[in-house]
């Protein structure tokens, strides 16, 4: 990751358009073989029973996002995960489980991100949101 920066809660107030975690992934000027910019998403929750609110609000950043992960504790029981881990795959978003211990998160990806192009719209429109409400977060990320 080139630049990230931690969002949360609905501060840009947009109704399922505000990730917990963004990030930008560019290539370094020593890379022989350079790409476009990708904009990586997460949704972050702390509480196992918020599960597929995290999974739908992750699935709705593909929207502007090259890639989307959802983050759970690992508190969910094995048939949740299971469940969670198929529709990951089925939608190529992200999975990452974490052990609830702030000084030691252990974060342990099952499901890793598939690429796709966002739609170009709601990418400017989501730059331009943060832009709006977090200059100095849009310019760690998009400057």
């Amino acid at each position: 990751m080139t630049a990230a920066i931690a969002l949360g809660g609905s501060s840009m107030k947009a109704k399922w358009g505000t990730p917990d975690i963004v990030g930008i992934y560019r290539a370094r000027s020593s890379h022989a073989i350079h790409f476009p910019p990708e904009i990586v998403t997460a949704e972050v929750k702390v509480n196992p029973a918020e599960a597929v609110t995290a999974f739908g609000q992750a699935v709705a950043y593909r929207l502007f996002s090259h890639k989307t992960y959802v983050v759970l504790p690992d508190s969910l029981d094995e048939d949740e995960k299971t469940r969670l881990e198929a529709l990951c795959l089925l939608l190529g978003v992200g999975l990452v489980f974490f052990k609830r211990d702030p000084r030691a998160p252990a974060f342990v990806a099952r499901v890793r991100a598939q690429r796709f192009a966002p739609d170009l719209f709601y990418a400017n429109e989501f730059a331009e949101r943060l832009r709006a409400h977090h200059r100095e977060k849009f310019d760690q990320v998009f400057g």
